[in-house]
């Protein structure tokens, strides 16, 4: 992350918009758009008021301070082109909603950068919908749970990202559940350096994070998730429907990982998601392993110029609150 930051103006996107919308029409305004951490998303106003979204991935819109992305590590940094478009191009396959891909460049003709283009969906997000409308939250969350049953019906032959899978290749290790623990145990170590309840915990939360893999049985079915499923992940369309976005991630595993951070996420709203026949074993140990990621990776990421620290510190001591509370229940 450099210190000379800053974000992409109206003349750095227009050749963008141009290649994306045509030249029958000018970019007349652009916005960043808050909450992405990963990738730069901008709004793109044209001069006849119609609009798009302009997704950009460099090392100046990222704030993680992470390598690049190692695709056979279904853990690893989910950012890119050459995830979105594969992740755009299954959930279409599938019939699962996303703002559709008007354009995509891969040779920094545009912008010295990846770029793509997708539709602009206006009607906000799902989480400014539940606090805005009470009375719609069941009709909502009706129409959520209706985009979840096609992304969850599909499957894959082996773990990983949906790039990668869709491609004949495989992942590092053996089992879903044992890259969890995996990174659990390296998200341990990472919030025990940054903090010092963490710090005293450690050794207990190691042992936890081993007793509970220990009640995990093998499996082999693996489901496509979206892997960071929460209300600010879903746009609405002018309609009311839902549709995912932030799909970089998307990838075959285990679908009780995706109904552990649904139920983080939605909070009292997630009864209208849930789904028979899940593993508690699972969904146990899955739950402890993402409260711990949600220690290590806020904490890290204010390490470095995230704009909105105060956010990222509160995620970090509810998660820390959390995963001790289940080391007490667990005692």
């Amino acid at each position: 992350m450099t210190p000379t930051r800053r974000p992409l103006t109206t003349a750095d996107l227009a050749p963008l918009a141009r290649a994306a919308l045509g030249r029958a029409r000018a970019l007349t305004g652009v916005e960043r758009l808050r909450g992405g951490t990963k990738k730069g998303v901008y709004r793109l106003t044209l001069d006849d008021d119609s609009t798009a979204v302009a997704y950009v991935w460099s090392g100046d819109e990222d704030y993680w301070d992470q390598p690049d992305p190692d695709p056979r590590d279904v853990f690893s940094h989910g950012t890119g082109l050459g995830l979105f478009t594969a992740a755009h191009d299954r959930l279409a396959a599938a019939g699962v909603r996303t703002p559709r891909l008007r354009y995509a460049d891969s040779t920094h003709t545009h912008l010295p950068a990846d770029a793509a283009v997708v539709e602009d969906l206006t009607g906000g997000s799902l989480e400014d919908a539940l606090a805005r409308d009470p009375a719609g939250v069941p009709r909502v969350m009706e129409r959520m749970a209706g985009l979840l049953a096609p992304l969850h019906s599909r499957t894959g032959p082996r773990f990983g990202k949906v790039a990668l899978v869709d491609n004949g290749g495989s992942s590092y290790g053996d089992s879903c559940e044992q890259r969890v623990v995996e990174g659990a145990l390296r998200s341990v170590a990472e919030a025990a350096a940054r903090e010092p309840r963490a710090a005293a915990a450690r050794r207990e939360l190691e042992r936890e994070i081993h007793a509970l893999a220990a009640e995990v049985r093998p499996r082999d079915r693996h489901t496509l998730v979206h892997g960071e499923l929460g209300a600010d992940h879903v746009l609405l369309t002018p309609d009311g429907h839902p549709a995912l976005i932030d799909i970089e991630g998307l990838m075959y595993f285990d679908v009780e990982h995706e109904h552990v951070f649904l139920r983080l996420r939605f909070g009292p709203h997630y009864d209208a998601l849930r789904a028979p026949g899940l593993d508690e074993a699972r969904l146990r140990l899955y739950r402890l392993a993402m409260h711990i990621g949600l220690v290590s990776g806020p904490l890290t990421l204010i390490e470095g110029d995230f704009p909105h620290p105060g956010r990222m510190r509160e995620i970090a001591e509810h998660n820390l609150h959390q995963a001790l509370s289940l080391l007490k229940s667990a005692s």
